[in-house]
């Protein structure tokens, strides 16, 4: 190409591509111009957007309100040293709790202060005060502290109600592990009128599953709804590796306003039963027998008054059965945990039907059931 038709290819490009950014930038200033608002030209500083939403609002809210009332549980034993015969005290444990009312009482889980004769209980401002366990209820996996000393202005977590629970209703868990400071954990309830286990073996009914993350050191802690009312207190985790696996578990509120009462002016639940003391599961279930076998009757009990006949020995030694509790009302029974379920269903001075089998005929006997 010669030297003329390079310079005319050259400049033809030049005014090409001039022409294509005038025509961008048109289309860019006409843009601007159709999104201001004013129409005005002048470019604008945009800052990013920090205004909360209703859902944030609700959460923080409902923290704010619960976490001067949520506090850390460090439990303390008492041991005597072996070289010094100096008794000390030893932290055990540690695990949540929350404010129950306004003398100074503050609710938990029993695996938290098992063993332990006193704790240390530390709130929000890192105040710290001693406690003492006044009640306690291994069934329930519930117990109960209260502060010693003043302890100033308490603030108690509205209690609701756990009857009217749906799967999907929003819940909060506020727990205080390890003394460092409040965790917030969100979810919603992924199960309710489900049934664990103890630490002591028996069952707890009616427990509300939730997928809010309750780790170690949250046990104990308040299960809040959108309202910031108490609706259950973390107690457990379904999980192989012992960290939150997407199930957790909490007490629900109905049990827990029954029972605390009873611990803060007994010390301990106040069970209905029959005055009986149970064998194994395993005595029955090896001789293919279905119900609960008992190998005593208190005297006086709910069961002597019915005519209730306890297993034993027969004289050459062998074991002989007694009466096998195998029904109570319409509840049929083939465990002890069936057996507990069904007391749990009514109150002591309540005349219940229990349905024996002694020597291979069914009875029906009349109990009226008695305070443990």
């Amino acid at each position: 190409m010669s030297s003329r038709s390079d310079s005319i290819y050259k400049g033809a490009l030049i005014v090409g591509v001039v022409a294509v950014t005038a025509v961008v930038t048109w289309r860019l200033v006409i843009a601007v111009q159709q999104n201001s608002p004013t129409g005005d030209h002048e470019p604008r500083a945009v800052s990013p957007s920090v205004a909360s939403s209703a859902e944030e609002e609700t959460t923080i809210g409902v923290f704010d309100s619960a976490a001067p009332s949520v506090v850390n549980i460090t439990s303390l034993a008492v041991r005597r040293n072996a070289y010094t015969m100096r008794l000390s005290e030893i932290p055990r444990g540690s695990g949540s709790g929350f404010v129950w009312d306004k003398s100074g009482h503050i609710v938990t889980n029993y695996h938290v202060l098992q063993d332990a004769q006193e704790a240390l209980v530390t709130f929000a401002d890192q105040t710290t005060y001693r406690a003492k366990v006044v009640g306690r209820a291994p069934h329930k996996d519930l117990a109960v502290l209260r502060l010693e000393g003043d302890s100033g202005q308490l603030a108690p977590i509205p209690v609701g109600s756990s009857a009217g629970l749906r799967v999907g209703q929003t819940v909060y868990a506020i727990g205080n592990p390890f003394g460092l400071d409040h965790t917030l954990t969100t979810g919603v309830i992924s199960g309710l009128n489900r049934e664990i286990e103890s630490v002591t073996k028996r069952p707890i009914q009616g427990v509300v599953q939730t997928d809010a993350a309750i780790n170690p050191g949250n046990s104990g802690g308040p299960l809040l709804d959108r309202g910031g009312r108490l609706i259950g207190v973390n107690t457990q985790i379904l999980s192989p590796s012992g960290a939150y696996a997407g199930v957790g578990f909490a007490v629900p509120v109905d049990t827990v306003n029954r029972v605390v009462p009873q611990l803060i002016q007994y010390g301990e639940p106040l069970r209905t039963g029959l005055g009986i003391k149970l064998l194994p599961d395993g005595v029955a279930q090896r001789r293919n027998l279905k119900g609960v076998l008992f190998w005593s009757v208190l005297p006086g009990s709910a069961a002597a008054k019915a005519g209730f006949v306890p297993s034993g020995r027969d004289v050459f030694g062998r074991f002989a059965a007694g009466d096998r509790i195998v029904a109570i009302e319409q509840a049929p029974i083939e465990k002890s945990t069936d057996l507990f379920r069904a007391l749990e269903q009514h109150k002591a001075g309540e005349t219940v039907s229990v349905t024996v089998v002694r020597k291979r005929k069914s009875l029906k006997l009349k109990v009226t059931l008695q305070r443990l």
